[in-house]
């Protein structure tokens, strides 16, 4: 699976529509990225039909939200079908793999954190 990245371009404070950001190509995973900073990155993907990334983990937290087509997503053993517009949160530590159904594009966030405990959220009364 050849994996092929975009040159770059100055995008921000401009209007864009995600789905042009990159562009599909046969056999192949593009990738942009959009934003990386050193608290996390934000990745658009762009995924050829059969298409995938092998399973693997990350140390934080992951969202995946699907703008364009299918995929599969397999997290810890469990699959999940994702169609544009839904998204999924891939938890920290746990195996994940992807393949595509269809052509796919994807946008993935990633922030980095060095608290690996989850916080309660509390509303003040």
């Amino acid at each position: 699976m050849p994996v092929q990245k975009k040159e770059k371009m100055d995008i921000k404070g401009k209007k864009m529509a995600w789905n042009d950001l990159l562009h599909y190509q046969d056999g192949a995973v593009v990738s942009r990225t959009l934003i990386d900073k050193k608290v996390g990155t934000v990745t658009m993907f762009a995924f050829d039909e059969g298409q995938g990334l092998s399973e693997h983990t990350a140390p934080y937290d992951a969202m995946v939200m699907i703008t364009d087509g299918e995929a599969e997503i397999r997290i810890s053993g469990e699959p999940f079908h994702l169609k544009q517009g839904e998204t999924i949160i891939l938890p920290a530590n746990k195996p994940h793999a992807l393949r595509a159904i269809s052509t796919f594009k994807m946008m993935l966030i990633m922030i980095r954190s060095e608290d690996t405990q989850p916080q309660l959220v509390q509303e003040k009364m």
